[in-house]
């Protein structure tokens, strides 16, 4: 058996196989020692293991597979589905084995068959021997023992006590030589007194077949099954009797309606599981209890038990279920669902155990009967400050079946979300009807995780819809339907109307404030929600007063509280004010190590913010020491393959750039780019950004060709994987055509610009930061190309954009008011200049953004431009404006007030006070002689004015002398 299931001995040509057999024989248990085997010797790098219980449960199965393998989250499973599928058939060095467990209907199949490569194997399970299933494909039929077989396996368990065998050819035949029951039978007669043999066993047997038929002739469909039905109850009824008594039968009912693969441990040692089980026996239970009772349930060969999870048959489920009496039943389905809920933890640090907790969620939701639909529920959960509404009923959906959905989307799932919900929605539809408040739950749920997918179109669409039967069921003033109001703005301004989701919010705020007062925490959430779309300068004051609010509110622990202030120190740094935001995270770093422990995610997150900060403030030595410190525990808590990991690799990657070593940073990245290929493929989400850091690495250092090959070459990958409209695929579009213009390209870079604006204002919305780096873009491109007067225009459209959508104190914004008068003077615009540069300064002086020495240039340039525009008086006075502002900061000796005064005799010469000129650089010749010396350049440029202004009213010896 084992040589037909290993892979060196198979032909190669054999890339699936199908294990058969009747239920009983172990083809599940099989096809799990295989899988076990080849993952535990690392001969597979991939591995996935499906229930195949629906078509439904496989395209799930296989798009979650395609979100881990290539980073993409798709919202259409079937798509998602078919990229796995066809990730599996791509060339690549992974070996892969696929497990599709207990196939029900072969035709669920169609389309959805893994690729014959031989790189992977494909193994089904399944009772079925259809001709479709079998034909062309490797079968192992798995039966059930011969006669011989039977004896000998009998022999094997019990043939150090040889008088128990007495009858065992008989047992055997009477166990239809079945491996399960076989199994079942030894287990029982080893555990029991000395007197039991397979005699007694074959009488007890007899009797407990006939009982079995007068309870429920018709519960089970073969002469196999009543076989080993018999032979379990048996089993149960013994485990029963031992210590703790009782125990062991309400423990199997639990396993009994979760996933028969894997029950996580957890499940067991809830308050709820030992709930259940005194309700079952009228006497409270611990938790001891319940090992012991699942230790019992081991050695009676029930089920299996190793340090993380519970197994047992499917065929024993199905026959434990069948045994409840009807009135017990919904206590069962609830108690195993509060039991599931219970074993979530709060933060989902092992993604197995979510995994496994949502498909024993996925398993009970199926076996439950209904049951889990006739539950009082609320459910209210903060997602990125949106809150999922909260909905209350005394007859609805147990709270699991709405977490199992959050939890799948919060792993990164968020198109497999919305499908979930969307089934949830279907259910709620059928079973509650369209107006409960859970039916309205579901479809807020399939709202959020469509625009958490990427379609913020389509959430709002959904919510827009959502809200008419809000209004209409809940009314106006109901919290429900302020909080669909409160998401339509947010998802308003994730598709990039910023000015729509502020007037949204508004409005929203203002009824909040009228209904729920100003303390409320919806409140307090929708002014935290609104600085998202605000500018920069007026989101962190309205912060900084919610911030105080908040506190007193809600606490200054609260995780709300500390969001809030994580946001004020991001905006500081995004402001321009480094170190300002340095000192922010740090002080928050503290609190949330206090308040969450250093291994929360909220908690690393901030440390990785740390380091940021310190790197773009110049402290490259403090952000490698964050950035280790943070990669070192990451490592430890979440596993070198996680995506926080490789986060933090290209962060250490940008530091040793910023240090100057641009080969290291590549050649760091190089690295993290193979091992990202090697685990997840090269389409991954995380590869992708690590491709395209390396192209933006290799431009910096002078190969802008090799940079723009990689763009293009990432540029087809993005496309293919996510479409031509993504944001990513825009972005290197941008990228590959600013790579077209540095080497010289203008044409074809300016082309493909003006080609990516239309696309990104059609898919973006006009007010995107992306669009207007693409006008920034497109402004120089026509500069470098020589025509000035169309830059000139362009800078100053682009101006007028940041001012709307940045705001005017924006860091952008302003360089870009630096940048304007002086494209216009190179286009020959000397009023414009004029116009653009006091426009500049008066808002330097409003809210400087601009270093002070760029600001004094300009408005030295600013003098002169009025002058040549003949404005020679305006001129002299903004000069000694300037000067006197110079002194009073640096000092009449300075360098600057020095060219100032020059500057300013200058133009008093050409307004014909050539005397007043000539005494004033006179008289500054005298002073600054003594601090420089006769030979610095400044005495020289003096002098020469100074001969230049004698001209003919002085000798030739006087100027000669002056010069």
């Amino acid at each position: 058996m084992d040589a037909a299931l290993d892979w060196d001995t198979t032909p190669a040509v054999v890339t699936a196989q199908i294990v058969t057999g009747v239920g009983g024989v172990g083809k599940t248990q099989l096809a799990a020692a295989l899988a076990h085997r080849l993952w535990g010797a690392r001969r597979v790098d991939l591995l996935v293991w499906i229930t195949a219980s629906t078509r439904t449960a496989v395209v799930t199965g296989y798009a979650e597979a395609a979100s881990k393998v290539t980073g993409i989250d798709d919202k259409d499973l079937d798509r998602a589905a078919a990229r796995f599928l066809a990730w599996l058939a791509e060339p690549h060095p992974h070996r892969w084995l696929i497990v599709l467990d207990d196939l029900a209907d072969p035709t669920d199949l169609n389309g959805l068959w893994p690729p014959t490569d031989g790189n992977g194997r494909t193994m089904v399970t399944t009772g079925r021997r259809d001709t479709a299933l079998l034909d062309g494909r490797h079968v192992l039929n798995v039966g059930e023992f011969t006669p011989d077989e039977a004896v000998r396996y009998l022999s094997g368990k019990l043939g150090h006590q040889p008088y128990r065998l007495d009858q065992a050819v008989e047992l055997a035949a009477d166990l239809d030589h079945l491996p399960l029951a076989m199994a079942q039978a030894a287990a029982f007669i080893g555990d029991a007194g000395p007197r039991m043999t397979c005699a007694e066993y074959r009488r007890l047997l007899v009797d407990r077949q006939r009982s079995l038929a007068d309870l429920a002739p018709n519960a089970l469909p073969d002469n196999h099954s009543k076989t080993v039905a018999a032979a379990w109850t048996l089993s149960i009824d013994r485990a029963d009797q031992h210590r703790p008594v009782g125990v062991a039968r309400p423990v199997l009912e639990l396993a009994a309606m979760l996933d028969p693969n894997a029950i996580p441990i957890e499940v067991f040692t809830t308050v709820a599981a030992a709930g259940y089980c005194g309700y079952r026996l009228g006497r409270p239970v611990e938790a001891k209890d319940i090992e012991g009772a699942l230790q019992l349930l081991r050695r009676f060969s029930l089920l299996a038990v190793d340090d993380t999870v519970v197994r047992l048959h499917g065929l024993l489920q199905r026959a434990v279920r069948e045994a409840i009496e009807v009135d017990d039943q919904p206590a069962l389905a609830n108690s195993a669902a509060d039991a599931l809920l219970e074993a979530w933890p709060d933060i989902e640090r092992d993604a197995v155990l979510a995994h496994l907790l949502r498909i024993n969620t996925a398993t009970l939701h199926t076996v439950g009967d209904g049951h889990l639909w006739t539950y009082p529920m609320e459910v209210r959960v903060w997602r990125r400050f949106i809150a999922m509404v909260s909905r209350r009923s005394a007859d609805g959906a147990h709270p699991v079946l709405f977490h199992a959905g959050q939890s799948l989307g919060e792993a990164g799932f968020a198109g497999a979300a919305a499908a979930y919900f969307q089934r949830l929605y279907d259910n709620a539809c059928a079973r509650l009807g369209i107006n409960h408040p859970h039916t309205l739950g579901a479809r807020h749920q399939i709202a959020f995780w469509r625009g958490e997918a990427g379609d913020a179109r389509g959430a709002i669409t959904a919510l827009e819809g959502l809200l008419a039967d809000d209004l209409r069921v809940l009314g106006p003033e109901h919290p429900d339907t302020l909080t669909t109001r409160n998401n339509i703005a947010y998802w308003i301004g994730q598709a990039g109307d910023r000015a729509g989701a502020l007037a949204a919010f508004n409005d929203v705020l203002a009824d909040r404030m009228r209904i729920l007062g100003p303390h409320h925490p919806d409140t307090l959430n929708t002014r935290h929600n609104m600085t998202q779309w605000q500018h920069a300068v007026d989101a962190i004051e309205n912060l900084t007063v919610l911030l105080e609010d908040q506190s007193q509110s809600l606490g200054a622990d609260h995780p709300n509280t500390l969001g809030i202030r994580n946001n004020i120190a991001w905006l500081r740094g995004e402001t321009g004010d480094a170190a300002g935001a340095v000192a922010a995270f740090e002080a928050l770093l503290a609190d949330r190590l206090r308040v969450l422990g250093p291994d929360d995610p909220d908690t690393l997150n901030t440390r990785h913010n740390v380091a940021h900060w310190r790197l773009m403030a110049g402290d490259v030595t403090g952000a490698t020491a964050a950035l280790q410190g943070l990669l070192d525990d990451q490592i430890r808590l979440l596993g070198p393959g996680h995506r926080d990991v490789m986060i933090t690799r290209q962060a250490f990657a940008h530091r040793q750039a910023a240090a100057g070593d641009l080969a290291g940073a590549m050649a760091s990245l190089d690295e993290l780019l193979k091992e990202q290929i090697r685990l997840f493929g090269d389409d991954h989400h995380g590869a992708m950004i690590t491709r395209d850091q390396i192209a933006g690495w290799r431009g910096r250092a002078g190969d802008w060709k090799g940079a723009a090959t990689m763009y293009s070459a990432l540029l087809d990958s993005q496309v293919h994987s996510l479409g031509p409209d993504h944001r990513n695929s825009l972005i290197t579009r941008s990228k590959l055509a600013f790579a077209r213009g540095v080497m010289g390209d203008l044409v074809g870079a300016t082309a493909a610009f003006d080609e990516l604006l239309v696309e990104q204002v059609r898919v973006l919305g006009p007010d995107h930061a992306d669009i207007l780096n693409t006008r920034n873009h497109i402004a120089h491109l026509r500069a470098a190309a020589g025509d000035l007067v169309g830059a000139a225009k362009a800078f100053g459209e682009l101006l007028g954009e940041q001012t709307r959508v940045l705001g005017p104190d924006h860091p952008y914004t302003a360089e870009a008011r630096h940048q304007l008068p002086y494209r216009r003077l190179a286009a020959g615009d000397l009023p414009g200049a004029i116009a653009a540069g006091s426009d500049a300064v008066h808002a330097w002086r409003t809210a400087p953004r601009v270093d002070r020495a760029v600001f004094v240039d300009l408005r030295r340039d600013l003098a002169d431009w009025r002058g040549q525009n003949g404005d020679v008086d305006g001129a002299i006075e903004d000069l000694t404006r300037l000067y006197d502002e110079q002194v009073g900061d640096l000092g009449p000796d300075h360098l600057h007030a020095a060219q100032l005064r020059v500057d300013r005799a200058r133009w008093r010469t050409v307004a014909g006070d050539r005397s007043g000129a000539l005494a004033e650089l006179e008289k500054l010749h005298d002073e600054q002689v003594r601090r420089l010396g006769p030979d610095h350049q400044l005495m020289l440029i003096l002098r020469s004015y100074i001969a230049e202004l004698l001209g003919g009213g002085a000798s030739a010896e006087e100027r000669t002398d002056v010069i």
